[in-house]
């Protein structure tokens, strides 16, 4: 699927035809002198002209196109939104090992991963959580791209890579208490090789460019990948770190998950052309992969980072999804798009794509999905019960690691606010 304006598709004016630019051709004898007043008749048309109202801009509407359906001869794809294995000589070799126990095991990575964010979203609506930012729709494109990893490897992420996360082991619980506010990340990056969330957009890539800079002058075998969307792209800090890795030939995967849309804006509002293509102005390969195709997704990073081991350099995969949910659960995508769009997507889902494709190929039987969706429910009452025990931070922690060494400006603030939380009455005592 792509996303295009009306307005897009007409033809662009030349330089000469813009509003207020002056033409340098040659003026015709019969035409008259540039000082000649206008005739009777103009003089009226350019009274009319000058009291009509001017034209309502045209509204930009979205035009759906559906992903995958050769619409876009680039796109990657091993797995029909139907659930229909295709061939494709040059990925699938990244998958030809895939075991029943591994496709099996690619289907309950992204249900779980479905279900902590369905959960994680309903606590926020509860009050439990102050903001959320849901992945749902994304699950293919960022379970895919998190296998293909090593332990090795080191990975960057946004805000939203709650699958990533899952695969680097991280527990889900930990993704939570930034959100609930009770500590500033939740775990150690190093101990993963998955780092903190970003909220600054696009300022991750410059951070993974630079660790795979250093990667590459240790002369370690591991690669780097870093996550961001359609939005970020539109960052100078992106372009930056393009730059930095083409030159410096760093051993960094780009991964833009594009879900159409960058909070409201759509992608035509981001980009002339294709993400994926922007990589060649810079002087490295780009790919475009079906996101919602897990598969594909496995392949195609299974590839990039390879390649990027090898000491081959950057290569940026987009990954082609939908943001099936609201940015955030302070958004209301309804205001800016339209509900075809999203019905349109949802016969691409990622999980029911790998259900179907494992059903017809009897990599899983029913007791499967069954054991499945019981572990499912206990993972959600897990994420309930671990976020509302969460106990609220120490609000005298901010003082302690202001200054290495101490600092008397600190020590001054830290008895101004002992005083002032002194001051409260205790209810309970009272």
């Amino acid at each position: 699927m792509t996303v295009e304006s009306t307005a897009a598709r007409k033809p662009r004016r030349s330089a000469g035809s813009k509003t207020g630019t002056t033409r340098t051709t040659a003026q015709s004898a019969d035409a008259p002198a540039a000082d000649a007043p206008p005739t009777a008749a103009k003089r009226v048309t350019a009274k009319r002209a000058a009291t009509k109202k001017p034209a309502a801009k045209p509204v930009v509407k979205a035009v759906a196109k559906p992903a995958g359906t050769g619409t876009d001869p680039d796109l990657v794809q091993l797995l029909t939104p139907e659930g229909r294995r295709v061939e494709n000589a040059a990925y699938d070799p990244y998958v030809a090992a895939l075991t029943s126990d591994d496709l099996r095991g690619l289907y309950r990575d992204m249900v779980l991963t479905r279900r902590f964010d369905a959960e994680a979203t309903a606590l926020q609506r509860q009050g439990e959580l102050g903001l959320w930012a849901s992945l749902l729709g994304q699950e293919a494109a960022q379970i895919g791209s998190g296998r293909a990893t090593r332990p090795d490897d080191y990975v960057f992420p946004t805000y939203r890579e709650h699958g990533v996360a899952w695969c680097r082991d991280v527990d889900p619980t930990n993704l939570l208490g930034m959100f609930r506010g009770v500590n500033n990340g939740g775990w150690d990056p190093n101990s993963n090789n998955f780092h903190l969330y970003t909220i600054v957009i696009g300022s991750q890539t410059l951070h993974a460019t630079g660790y795979a800079m250093g990667v590459a002058k240790d002369g370690a075998d591991s690669a780097v990948i870093a996550y961001f969307g359609d939005g970020a792209s539109s960052q100078g800090d992106v372009a930056e770190s393009f730059t930095f890795a083409s030159v410096y030939n760093a051993p960094v995967v780009f991964f833009c998950q594009n879900n159409q849309w960058a909070i409201s804006e759509p992608t035509e509002r981001q980009t002339r052309v294709p993400l994926y293509q922007r990589a060649q102005g810079y002087g490295f390969p780009g790919v475009r992969v079906d996101g919602n195709d897990v598969l594909a997704v496995l392949a195609v990073t299974k590839w990039a980072l390879e390649r990027a081991r090898r000491g081959e350099g950057p290569t940026l995969v987009e990954a082609f999804t939908y943001r099936m949910g609201d940015h955030t659960t302070s958004d209301d995508a309804s205001r800016y798009r339209h509900d075809d769009e999203r019905v349109a997507w949802e016969a691409k889902d990622p999980i029911a794509r790998l259900r179907t494709y494992l059903e017809a190929s009897n990599h899983a039987d029913e007791g499967f999905f069954a054991e499945l969706e019981a572990e499912s429910e206990s993972l959600g009452r897990r994420v309930r019960e671990v976020v509302r025990a969460m106990p609220d931070p120490d609000p005298f922690a901010m003082f302690e690691h202001t200054y290495a060494d101490g600092h008397a400006l600190v020590d001054e603030e830290r008895a101004q606010f002992a005083a002032y939380q002194a001051s409260f009455t205790d209810v309970e005592g009272a």
